[in-house]
């Protein structure tokens, strides 16, 4: 049934027209939320993806849309082919490239710093995009889908939140400018041809502060702190400011307390590709760990400083 979806998508695209979708080469790709299909079809090889059932609830095709053209001609994505306010979206596929993990990065510190650099061509590219990402008011967005939903909280959950004001405030005393940014670097939205970094999937894209992307990364890919440094180094092009590894590790912080509700939601809606529950917990668990270190008070004075 799916590759029937997707067939009957390709003969949606405008792009397409003309060519026989029944005679296209599909082979399923990862995604959490989506089906996504390499697309080999004459001679040329494309990548489809069909947005996943329930995910217009908090995901806006439109936003996703400005800002996926806006990375393609900030360098840093595939070519954009097509993209409708369904979320139907197709773009070059990028040969000779590796789909990124937590153990490839963890192989290959180069990889790392491909990253950094891929950043930073991304935030200072001068691009615009659709959307201002606010931590704060996406934790409330959340909870109000999840209350729609009739779903369960983490026990504690919103005494995390109470207690994650001082960071709120530590942020708003030095503010920074925004710039555009992925807001959700999972790994495997890495793509490493082993000279250049591109990065894929921009349904939660948005301007934001800058760190919010190398903190994330740095958490999705377990990154110790040797990676971190070649993270921060590579998109600094030097060594950082306290004040800005600082908000990194704030942000790796901020970034479970966002994540746990997202996978709580993907739980809710019994999205069959995880146990979103478990991965909600962990998430969870995690941000209170680092939130409770000794050194995340550190972190958090050098912010307050600026």
């Amino acid at each position: 049934m799916s590759e029937e979806q997707a067939r009957a998508s390709l003969a949606r695209i405008p792009v397409l027209a003309g060519r026989d979708p029944d005679a296209a080469r599909l082979t399923r790709m990862g995604g959490l939320t989506n089906l996504v299909y390499k697309v080999e079809l004459a001679g040329e090889a494309f990548c489809l993806r069909i947005p996943g059932a329930g995910t217009e609830a908090y995901i806006d095709r439109k936003v996703e849309a400005v800002n996926a053209r806006a990375a393609a001609a900030a360098g840093v994505a595939p070519e954009l082919l097509h993209i409708d306010e369904s979320g139907l979206m197709l773009t070059r596929f990028v040969e000779d490239a590796v789909t990124m993990s937590p153990e490839r990065f963890r192989a290959d510190a180069g990889a790392v710093a491909r990253a950094g650099r891929a950043f930073a061509r991304l935030h200072r590219s001068g691009q615009s995009f659709a959307f201002r990402f606010e931590l704060f008011a996406m934790i409330d967005d959340y909870l109000a889908v999840l209350e729609r939903l009739g779903a369960e909280l983490p026990e504690g959950y919103h005494d995390v939140v109470r207690e994650a004001g001082p960071v709120r405030e530590a942020l708003a005393a030095h503010p920074v400018p925004l710039a555009p940014c992925h807001c959700d670097p999972l790994c495997e939205n890495f793509l490493d041809t082993g000279r250049r970094m591109w990065i894929v999937d921009w349904e939660y894209s948005g301007m934001n502060d800058p760190m919010w992307d190398l903190g994330d990364l740095s958490v999705e890919g377990g990154f110790d702190a040797a990676q971190d440094e070649t993270l921060l180094e590579a998109y600094f092009e030097g060594p950082p400011r306290p004040a800005d590894r600082g908000r990194m590790v704030i942000y790796k912080a901020m970034c479970d307390l966002l994540w746990t509700l997202w996978g709580l939601i993907q739980h809710a809606n019994r999205n069959p590709a995880d146990d979103f529950w478990a991965y909600a917990a962990n998430r969870f668990a995690r941000c209170k760990a680092l939130m409770r270190d000794p050194s995340f008070a550190r972190h958090l004075a050098a912010v307050r400083a600026g």
